[in-house]
């Protein structure tokens, strides 16, 4: 596998990539004086991905929601009926998965034997084994989790804002599946979306750390098992989703101390990856600084009034067939904040933005992307995240240096709209 070499004058940060043969995108960032490494295999497969055409077929395949989560969970059982876990507490590697909307992640992270961790991982990964049994019995154990989940206020609380902003795209479903829909997966669906998603033309592995980067090439070379790589896409199948909320409010009691709000921004402004996706990605970030950020005008009002306290933050989540952005905390009275919410972006929009505060910010975001650099375990994961929206994670600065205070007002016109705007809350029972 020929690997390229790549450095970032700007950041000093180097990179290793290649394709290997089976279509597996490798990916190694070398950082000497780190003593922790970080490897995540993973592929692009998330809980939206429930309808889809198989690459060389022609019908629709639908799947059960909950099942790229079930999978994952699954992928842990061996053939021989060993334990992964074992295989890494005996190289002393800390092993762990998650599935989220569009990416499904297996990873661990080391301080001492790397490759023979690299070997266990990606060799684990290659090995599906599901039975009638073994099927079965997870099904009782994910549909605990589910349930357990259905008593958490944070989480309850953000998936009810996700069934505000969205009337028919998967996102607004939890990503473990109901319980019905859980019952009806089967080994032949597994083994359906496994050749589906875990082929290795649809994954990528990353690597960040003290590594020996022939080494780790090598290691990945001896590993990869048979795969013919796809020679084409597979087709992701999601419904038409209007501009329009499907409401905009939604209220429930859990037990939770105070009160909990969440308010989001639906984006309509989607269905494109790439520099376009991390532009806007990077106008928005800035935007949420400049309007909810701890030195804004809102902020100091709603803290000052006792309507927040140091829970509040504020996030955005892209892909390229939705996005989003949320603001969230405790408060005593959340219909106030989000009543505080709406009129500010009134305000500004009658008043303008700050080009100080634009500059200003804009600075900050660069100093963010710098230390984000500082965390093997942050650096590969947001790298892989990136890497599956087809941007370039590594030369951010060439999107970045294109962002100007013009691009910022004309997305705070286009992505701030109340109409668009939902408000979750739980209260305490």
């Amino acid at each position: 596998m020929d690997m390229r070499h790549i450095k970032n004058e700007l950041t000093g940060e180097e990179m290793y990539f290649g394709k290997h043969s089976s279509g597996l995108g490798v990916y190694v960032i070398p950082k000497k004086d780190y003593s922790n490494t970080f490897a995540i295999f993973g592929t692009r497969y998330g809980s939206v991905d429930s309808e889809f055409i198989v690459p060389g077929e022609k019908d629709v395949t639908s799947v059960p929601d909950g099942i790229a989560h079930y999978l994952e969970h699954k992928m842990f059982d061996q053939p021989d009926g060993s334990n992964v876990f074992d295989k890494f507490s005996k190289y002393g590697g800390n092993a762990n998965a998650f599935t989220s909307f569009n990416i499904t992640a297996y990873l661990f992270s080391a301080t001492a034997n790397v490759e023979e961790n690299l070997a266990a991982l990606i060799d684990y990964v290659q090995s599906p084994y599901f039975t009638e049994d073994s099927v079965k019995k997870e099904q009782g154990i994910i549909g605990q989790e589910i349930r357990m989940y259905d008593d958490s206020g944070s989480w309850k609380l953000f998936f009810n804002l996700l069934n505000c902003l969205y009337k028919n795209h998967p996102v607004k479903k939890e990503i473990a599946g109901t319980v019905e829909s859980i019952s009806r997966i089967t080994p032949e669906l597994l083994y359906k979306c496994y050749n589906t998603f875990y082929n290795l033309s649809n994954m990528s592995l990353v690597v960040v750390g003290n590594v020996d980067v022939d080494k780790i090439v090598k290691v990945t070379e001896d590993g990869i098992k048979k795969n013919e790589p796809f020679s084409e896409e597979i087709k992701k199948i999601y419904p038409d989703e209007p501009d329009e909320t499907a409401k905009q409010f939604a209220e429930q009691s859990l037990s939770v101390a105070s009160p909990l709000f969440m308010i989001g921004f639906k984006d309509t402004d989607t269905g494109f990856g790439g520099e376009n996706l991390l532009k806007k990605s990077i106008e928005i970030n800035i935007l949420l600084r400049i309007l909810f950020g701890k030195g804004s005008k809102l902020y100091t009002e709603l803290y000052e009034k006792g309507l927040i306290n140091n829970t509040f933050s504020f996030d955005y989540t892209m892909q390229p067939s939705y996005a989003y952005s949320v603001l969230e905390g405790e408060s005593g009275d959340p219909k106030d904040v989000y009543a505080a919410v709406n009129k500010e972006i009134e305000r500004v929009k009658k008043e303008g933005l700050s080009e100080d505060d634009f500059n200003r910010i804009k600075k900050v975001m660069w100093g963010e992307y710098i230390r984000s650099m500082n965390d093997v375990e942050d650096y590969a994961v947001t790298f892989i995240q990136y890497l599956f929206m087809d941007i370039d994670y590594f030369n951010y600065y060439d999107v970045y240096k294109q962002v100007t205070f013009d691009d910022v007002k004309k997305r705070f016109e286009k992505h701030f709209v109340t109409e668009r705007s939902a408000l979750s809350i739980i209260n305490p029972v």
